[in-house]
């Protein structure tokens, strides 16, 4: 059975798997931590009155997406979570095998007087995930893994449209965007130990090889944006 190389960190945490274990996981892959893009912000803007407003993203493991925009000034909550697939239900396992059609995703509730939808939009895809890639991201392979968006009203659907296809004519990755632009199916919220993982465990061998530079990169890129205080939940 192949794992990825955060389901063998959690197997090493309980001594399941020797640490050598991934090792060579994280090397068959022979990838770096994303590096950040410097993009421009959406030139549509979403319509967005009130003091709150929810988005949902896929980039990947939801620790790092969770992370970094719980860093992002405006953002209220950040969950873990699993989206797009019809089920009343979805788990960690159950979404890891394959079986089901859902993406770890993370819900983010923010405040549209701080921070803008085509903003959230602009750190995802600068320091989040890398859009060209099809089914993974980092170390981690699978359906599952992919990038999406998930618009809440028809107003963010245009905004996530018109966005992906102003990245195809910037040229700021040479290779084809696949992120896709989903509808929305029930949000079901991951297990505890999921949720505010990077905050609790700043140490953890995954968090330091892949996730830490994001927050990193979003300080550096964004640091308007960025609130060194984390949201919890």
């Amino acid at each position: 059975m192949t794992f990825s190389a955060r389901t063998l960190t959690l197997l090493a945490a309980v001594g399941l798997v020797s640490a050598a274990a991934i090792t060579l996981d994280a090397g068959s892959v022979a990838l770096a931590a994303e590096e950040a893009k410097i993009i421009p912000a959406p030139k549509l803007k979403a319509p967005e009155t009130g003091k709150q407003a929810v988005a949902i993203f896929a980039g990947g493991c939801f620790w790092g997406v969770e992370g970094v925009f719980s860093h992002v000034k405006g953002v209220k909550s950040a969950v873990s979570g699993y989206h797009g697939d019809g089920k009343v239900n979805a788990s960690y396992d159950e979404v890891s095998s394959g079986a089901t059609r859902h993406a770890e995703s993370v819900r983010v509730v923010y405040d549209p007087s701080q921070v803008s939808y085509g903003q959230l939009l602009q750190v995802f895809f600068s320091v989040i995930a890398d859009p060209t890639l099809l089914n993974r991201q980092g170390p981690d392979i699978g359906r599952h893994y992919r990038t999406a968006l998930v618009p809440l009203d028809k107003a963010q659907a245009q905004v996530a449209r018109a966005y992906i296809v102003e990245l195809e004519k910037s040229g700021a990755w040479k290779k084809r965007i696949v992120t896709a632009v989903e509808p929305y199916k029930a949000f079901y919220p991951a297990e505890g130990y999921h949720q505010d993982f990077m905050f609790k465990n700043p140490d953890h061998p995954y968090i330091v090889r892949w996730d830490a530079v994001k927050v990193a990169n979003l300080k550096r890129t964004f640091p308007a944006l960025y609130n060194p205080k984390p949201v919890r939940g």
